[in-house]
């Protein structure tokens, strides 16, 4: 059954996964946990598609459900609603590395949803939203540790000989 914008309550979000030259290890493990976390209740994808930019530039995009019925890609064409613009495939090709693939996944939050239709029921209105991606988080944490050891550190540094008096 094609999913419907109406049937939508929970937030959408999107992601690209870029995969440059030499980087383009496709065993079916991505599209393996996309399919656990749709079978689990957890996200409904929405759209999607692949692209691929040439060593020279030339940049194909395609759905899924253009594909010779590859390995996994049934849930990626099951539920689609058209989402993705060409203006969309266009910004996002000049974005890539010449000779990548890119996928783009845009789904609903399903696990959300109850919360949403609650938070609408009661007034609410989104005036902010974010992320904090793994690798911005984990640079901070990076600092963060690096800074607390500077600071536990006696002066003189960790090198700083005791005098006896």
């Amino acid at each position: 059954m094609d999913a419907q914008i109406s049937d939508v309550s929970g937030p959408v979000d999107f992601l690209v996964l870029e995969f440059p030259p030499g980087h383009q290890n496709f065993t079916g493990e991505v599209l393996a946990e996309i399919d656990r976390l749709t079978e689990s209740g957890i996200i409904r994808v929405l759209d999607s598609i692949v692209m691929a930019k040439s060593v020279e530039g030339e940049v194909e995009g395609f759905e899924l459900s253009d594909l010779d019925e590859a390995e996994g890609t049934d849930v990626l064409a099951s539920e689609i609603v058209p989402l993705i613009a060409e203006s969309d495939v266009v910004a996002l090709a000049e974005a890539m590395e010449p000779g990548s693939v890119a996928g783009v996944l845009v789904y609903e939050n399903v696990w959300a949803a109850d919360f949403a239709i609650a938070a609408r029921a009661a007034g609410a209105e989104l005036i902010a939203d974010g992320r904090i991606h793994t690798q911005v988080l984990a640079a901070a944490l990076e600092e963060a540790a690096a800074a607390s050891a500077a600071a536990v550190e006696p002066e003189g540094g960790a090198a700083a000989e005791k005098k006896e008096v």
